[in-house]
């Protein structure tokens, strides 16, 4: 398929997340035209307030419920690319009466998994939702660029090194088995890793009747500086709310085990970028690619801010605790080959994402 350069037209659906509003602001800066899927005017009026000096290459569309039958029919319509990055962001789903059947695409034991509405079903139905209405009401659209997550990645493997061949198999496992009582960032990775597997069972079963390709973002934990003034801690997503409340002093302080424990993150401007370099690059056409800075623990972080300077406000916890503790590895080499780019390193995201955090009163 034929990559999608501006001034096209670009759908960016859940536009005020966190992840959607940085792809939103470099789509136009890279001279695109943006509309984004918001769920109420005032959101709506926000970001058209914030992309005011874009020279109205801004606007939205109201979608309330995404997991909708037809939620994005109209949408869709006029549109030459679509970023798909509505999803819940939560690690809290609990609704034990809403289940649904989710049937896999039959490359995985994932067969007649029965999966928790609250979160699952929105990002599954909301994601082949917008792939039907793509395909029966936009024929314009050439690429469709999915908000996937290392989630839909990591399973238990030795050596603990992935890249965007593998696929997570736990997750629903784990949610067959312990439903609503399966741990909250189960069930958030069960979620995406359905999602996207859905999506590329779309594209194979339609692909003689479509138009557009499919290519998915797979970015580890996100944090970055915020778009925008943020008013109150209500504002902030999942993620940046864990960097807050590591680098806040705390009482009682978290223990050593919380402090070390490893993750993966990545710069929301670099995932941003990936997704935007992602439409008009031929070679991203039907892959996937992980978006990702390294490793760190919460007691990297706070070691990396106090080697930078005085600041009484943020923890000390247990300097260089982390530096020991063994770490999943999610490569990167593909991202950064085909784009053309380097990931921002954990000292520019812990330092950049404070700064943001301070500037905004939080």
């Amino acid at each position: 398929m034929p990559a999608v350069a501006a001034p096209a037209k670009v759908l960016v659906t859940g536009a005020s997340g966190y992840i959607a509003v940085w792809v939103c602001k470099t789509l136009l800066e890279k001279g695109y035209s943006v509309v984004g899927t918001v769920r109420s005017d005032s959101k709506g009026e926000k970001l058209k307030e914030l992309f005011k000096d874009y020279d109205g290459k801004f606007s939205y569309v109201i979608v309330e419920d995404i997991s909708k039958d037809g939620a994005f029919d109209t949408a869709v319509v006029g549109a030459d690319a679509v970023q798909h990055t509505a999803s819940p962001v939560t690690f809290e789903a609990d609704d034990p009466q809403g289940l649904i059947a989710v049937v896999s695409d039959g490359r995985s034991d994932l067969n007649g998994l029965f999966l928790i509405l609250e979160l699952i079903g929105p990002a599954v139905k909301g994601t082949t939702g917008i792939l039907e209405s793509i395909k029966a009401y936009a024929p314009t659209v050439k690429r469709v660029v999915l908000t996937s997550s290392v989630g839909s990645i990591y399973h238990q493997k030795t050596p603990p090194v992935f890249d965007e061949s593998d696929w997570n198999v736990d997750a629903p496992k784990a949610i067959e088995k312990f439903g609503r009582h399966a741990p909250g960032p189960v069930k958030y990775s069960a979620s995406k890793v359905l999602a996207e597997r859905g999506a590329w069972e779309f594209m194979d079963k339609n692909k003689d009747s479509i138009n557009f390709d499919l290519v998915a973002i797979n970015p580890s934990f996100v944090w970055g500086p915020l778009v925008g003034p943020v008013t109150s801690e209500k504002e902030l997503n999942g993620t940046i709310t864990f960097f807050r409340e590591h680098t806040s002093i705390r009482n009682p302080a978290p223990p050593k085990e919380e402090l070390i424990a490893p993750g993966s993150c990545v710069d929301v401007r670099d995932v941003a970028l990936v997704h935007t370099l992602a439409l008009s690059n031929p070679e991203a056409a039907g892959q996937r690619f992980i978006a990702n800075s390294g490793s760190y623990t919460y007691q990297d972080i706070l070691d990396i801010i106090h080697e930078r300077g005085d600041n009484p406000d943020v923890p000390k916890g247990f300097p260089g605790a982390g530096k020991d503790v063994p770490r999943s590895t999610f490569l990167k080499d593909k991202a950064e080959k085909t784009f053309g780019i380097k990931f921002r390193s954990l000292q520019e995201i812990s330092v950049d994402t404070l700064t943001s955090l301070r500037q905004n009163g939080l």
